[in-house]
């Protein structure tokens, strides 16, 4: 997928974030820093603004960082996963029509990570995932550039959750383009039973409202 640039982010009085799962990412944060120091070092940056336009791509971000000390460039990852996770995360998706709507209007729901799970897809990283690289010389990794550069990332989340999504390796496009796909090849197959084919009718009808929308926000952009 192409990489996707997001805008530098303001400076604000609190990192504290408002979703489940923004918060969720942020105590994978706290669990990779090494010690109390370098996260409230972090934070305070990322809270200053110091951090540049985070350019995000399939398992990794990056982002530059400036103190005054310097401006540093950090390199950020997450594992991506496999295709066969991939596949289960687009099935759980698929699974309840309003989950399509509820991603694209910025929610995500609890039940589809938890189904999503049950299918072997672990969407939300812990700690021991986020893995970093700082051009500092900073002496544990990560580093309080990189932990600023986290915390951002989950602001980023806690506006869009198909950033987790992209992240993870299935973009926006790409979710959208795999359902479309799932719906079409389920409805060509040979004898669904009537509660299988009204459930069909339903994802078909909330994927083309959710394209329609998607392709109206991006003439809008």
């Amino acid at each position: 997928m192409p990489a996707t640039t997001h805008p530098r982010q303001s400076a604000r009085r609190s990192v504290k974030p408002a979703t489940w799962w923004a918060k969720a990412w942020q105590r994978a944060v706290e669990e990779a820093a090494y010690d109390q120091g370098d996260l409230i070092a972090g934070r305070r940056l990322a809270r200053a603004g110091r951090v540049g336009g985070i350019i995000l791509d399939a398992g990794s971000y990056v982002a530059a960082v400036e103190d005054p000390g310097g401006l540093f460039s950090v390199a950020g990852t997450v594992p991506v996963l496999d295709d066969r996770s991939l596949d289960a995360l687009v099935e759980a998706v698929a699974a309840t029509p309003g989950r399509i709507a509820a991603l694209l209007a910025g929610d995500l729901p609890h039940d589809l990570v938890e189904h999503a799970e049950e299918l072997g897809a672990e969407l939300l990283p812990y700690g021991g995932e986020l893995g970093s690289v700082c051009t500092c010389d900073h002496w544990a990794d990560p580093c309080p550039h990189a932990l600023a550069v986290c915390t951002q990332v989950g602001w980023l989340l806690d506006t869009d959750p198909l950033v987790l999504f992209a992240l993870r390796g299935l973009p926006r496009d790409d979710l959208l383009g795999r359902l479309h796909t799932l719906s079409l090849t389920a409805t060509a197959a040979d004898g669904p039973d009537a509660d299988d084919a009204t459930e069909l009718d339903d994802l078909d009808v909330a994927l083309e409202a959710a394209l329609r929308a998607h392709r109206l926000l991006r003439e809008w952009e």
